[in-house]
C-alpha cells in the first residue's frame, strides 16, 4: 500500500464543487456492490445535501488528490447513555475504486477520529458488510473491532426495520 498525498476538508454542504463531489462519491458509492449495486433515487439527489445542511449532528470530509475528490467520510453524532458522552457514527465511508489500497481510507479515519475526540464523544462507530474485507481490514487496521458487551452476550449486530 503506498500513501498518496491527500487533503481532508470538512464538507461546506453549500459549497458547489464541495456538494457536487459528495454526491458523486455517493453515487460511486451506491453502484458499487458493497452500497447496493443502485444509483441513488432522484429524490435523494435533490435532498441530500440541503437535508444534511440542515442536519446539525451532520460531519462530512471529504479527501482531495489535487482537485479530484477520492474520498468521503458521512458521520453523524448521537449519544452513549451508558457513558453520558456523544458518539461519532460513520455511516458511509466511500474510497473512489481506482485509488483504493492507497491509505485514504486510514487517512479519512483518522481525520474523523480527531473530530470525535474534539467534540468529546467516547467513541466512534460504524457499521460493515460482513463479506466487505476490505473494509473489515481497513477497519480492524485503524483500531476497530466488533462490539462486544462480554464474550457470553455475544457480539453486537447492526439490525434496521424499514419504513414506509
Amino acid at each position: 500500500m503506498s500513501s498518496v498525498e491527500i487533503n481532508i476538508v470538512k464538507v461546506n454542504y453549500r459549497h458547489p464543487k464541495q456538494g457536487a463531489d459528495l454526491l458523486q462519491l455517493m453515487q460511486h458509492y451506491a453502484k458499487d456492490p458493497m452500497g447496493g449495486a443502485q444509483p441513488l433515487a432522484d429524490r435523494v439527489v435533490e435532498q441530500l445535501l440541503p437535508t444534511l445542511a440542515s442536519t446539525p449532528t451532520a460531519l462530512s470530509l471529504l479527501a482531495y488528490q489535487g482537485e479530484r475528490a477520492v474520498g468521503l467520510a458521512n458521520c453523524f453524532l448521537a449519544f452513549s447513555t451508558f457513558n453520558c458522552a456523544p458518539i461519532l457514527n460513520i455511516h458511509d465511508l466511500v474510497v473512489h475504486s481506482s485509488m483504493r489500497r492507497q491509505g485514504i481510507g486510514q487517512q479519512l479515519l483518522a481525520v474523523a477520529t480527531q473530530h470525535a475526540k474534539a467534540l468529546g464523544c467516547c467513541k466512534i462507530t460504524l457499521e460493515v458488510l460482513s463479506h466487505n474485507l476490505t473494509a473489515r481490514e481497513a477497519y480492524i487496521k485503524a483500531g476497530f473491532a466488533p462490539y462486544q458487551l462480554r464474550a457470553d452476550t455475544g457480539i453486537a449486530e447492526f439490525w434496521q426495520k424499514l419504513l414506509d
